[in-house]
C-alpha cells in the first residue's frame, strides 16, 4: 500500500525526516514533488540528496557537531554490536577518541576501509598488525580488525559473515567519522543482500548521512547506519567542493620518493608544506593522491615562494587561510601525517617542519610502510 503525506516519511538517502515547510531545513522536499512521488510510489529522496546524487551539488545543512554526537549517545544504552569504520588512508584522522564512551560495554569490530587505495605491495597481514598496534595506543580494544575495500564484493561478503557471527542476534550500529566510506559500505551490503544499487547517498562531501538509516537483518534485528561524526581536524572541512577529489583517492596511490638534503622544502599543492631542516641526506617518500602536484624548492625563500604562487603554480590553495608551522625532531623511521591529505615517510633521524592550515591535524606515527 502506498504511503500518505500524514505518515512519518524519511529520505532513504540521508535518513532525514521528509518535510515541505522549511526549504533550508533537513529533509526538505517541495510539497508538489512529495505528492507526485507518493502517488507514483517512488523512492523518497530529499531535495539535498537528489541534488547530490544527480548533480554532485552540496546543500549546506543546519546540523551541528553536538547534533551528531547527540544522535550517537543512545548507542551506549543499547545491547548491540558496534562496527567502527575507519579510513586506512586517513587512519589517525578517522579515529573516534570518545568511542569507548559512546559505545558503553558493547563489542566493537574495527573495519579499516579503502585498502585498494594503498600500494598493493603492502600485505594485509602487515597492515592488520600495524592497525592493532595503533588502535591499542589509542585505547581501543576491538574484538577484531578487518581490512577491506567496500568496492570488493568478496570483502563485503566476508565482513557480513563476520558481523553475523559476532552480533549474536543483536542490532548492529555502523559508526565512523565523515568521509571514511561508511555509506559506500552500507550500499555494498544492501546490494549483496538485495541486488539494489546506491540506495544511500554517498559523495566526497563530509556529513552526507544526516540521521539514522535502518536496514532489516531479520525479523528481530537491524543494521543502523549512523551520521558521520565531524572531525574538524580533517582537510576536507577546509576545501572548496571542486578540490575535494584531491583528498579522496579513488585508485591506488603511487608513492613519490625525493632524495632531499637539509634546507630543502616540498610543497603539496598549496595545501601543505614540508621543510627538511637538518639531518643526513635521505630519500623521503610522499603518499598523496596522484593528482596532487608536488614542488621542490630551497628552504630559504620558501615562504615568499608560497606567497607568490599559492593558488596558481601551487594549487589548490585555501583562500584567506595561512599555513601554520609545526616542528618535529624525529628519532628514526616515521610518518608525518597531514590529516585527510596524506603523509610523508622520513626514514632516518631528522629535524623537520610541516605547515598546514590552522585547524588541520598534523601527527607523527610509526611508519605504515
Amino acid at each position: 500500500m502506498s504511503k500518505t503525506v500524514n505518515e512519518e516519511l524519511r529520505c532513504i538517502g540521508c535518513g532525514a525526516l521528509i518535510q515541505s515547510e522549511d526549504k533550508n531545513g533537513l529533509g526538505y522536499l517541495p510539497a508538489s514533488a512529495l505528492q507526485k512521488k507518493l502517488e507514483n510510489d517512488d523512492e523518497l529522496y530529499c531535495q539535498r540528496c537528489f541534488r547530490l546524487r544527480h548533480y554532485n551539488e552540496i546543500v549546506p545543512t543546519s546540523l551541528t557537531d553536538d547534533d551528531f554526537l547527540k544522535l550517537l549517545q543512545e548507542i551506549g544504552e543499547q545491547d548491540a554490536l558496534i562496527v567502527n569504520v575507519v579510513d586506512i588512508f586517513d587512519f589517525n584522522g578517522s579515529l573516534i577518541p570518545s568511542l569507548h564512551r559512546l559505545t558503553g560495554n558493547n563489542d566493537v569490530l574495527l573495519v579499516a576501509n579503502k585498502k585498494d587505495i594503498l600500494p598493493h605491495s603492502l600485505k594485509v597481514g602487515k597492515l592488520t598488525a600495524w592497525l592493532k598496534e595503533q588502535a591499542k595506543a589509542q585505547g581501543l580494544h576491538p574484538l577484531d580488525i578487518r581490512v577491506i575495500s567496500a568496492m570488493n564484493r568478496d570483502d563485503v561478503t566476508d565482513l557480513m559473515n563476520e558481523i553475523e557471527d559476532y552480533r549474536e542476534g543483536r542490532d548492529v550500529y555502523v559508526v565512523g567519522v565523515t568521509n571514511v566510506g561508511k555509506s559506500t559500505l552500507i550500499n555494498a551490503i544492501i546490494k549483496n543482500a538485495s541486488g539494489e544499487d546506491n540506495i544511500i547517498t554517498t559523495s566526497r562531501f563530509p556529513g552526507t548521512t544526516l540521521d539514522k538509516i535502518e536496514i532489516p537483518l531479520d525479523d528481530e534485528s537491524k543494521l543502523i547506519d549512523t551520521p558521520g561524526i565531524i572531525h574538524r581536524g580533517q582537510m576536507a572541512h577546509y576545501l572548496e567542493a571542486q578540490d575535494l577529489k584531491l583528498i579522496s583517492p579513488k585508485k591506488e596511490i603511487k608513492p613519490k620518493t625525493y632524495q632531499l638534503n637539509s634546507e630543502q622544502t616540498l610543497f603539496f599543492g598549496g595545501l601543505a608544506r614540508f621543510d627538511f631542516i637538518s639531518g643526513e641526506r635521505q630519500g623521503m617518500t610522499a603518499y598523496f593522491d596522484n593528482e596532487i602536484d608536488i614542488h621542490r624548492t630551497k628552504l630559504i625563500g620558501a615562504t615568499e615562494f608560497y606567497e607568490r604562487h599559492a593558488g596558481e603554480l601551487l594549487k589548490p590553495a585555501i583562500a584567506d587561510v595561512k599555513l601554520v608551522r609545526r616542528e618535529f625532531s624525529l628519532k628514526g623511521k616515521s610518518d608525518i601525517v597531514v590529516s585527510g591529505l596524506g603523509w610523508i615517510n622520513v626514514p632516518e633521524r631528522a629535524v623537520v617542519a610541516v605547515w598546514a592550515p590552522e585547524g588541520v591535524d598534523v601527527v607523527v606515527r610509526k611508519a605504515l610502510i
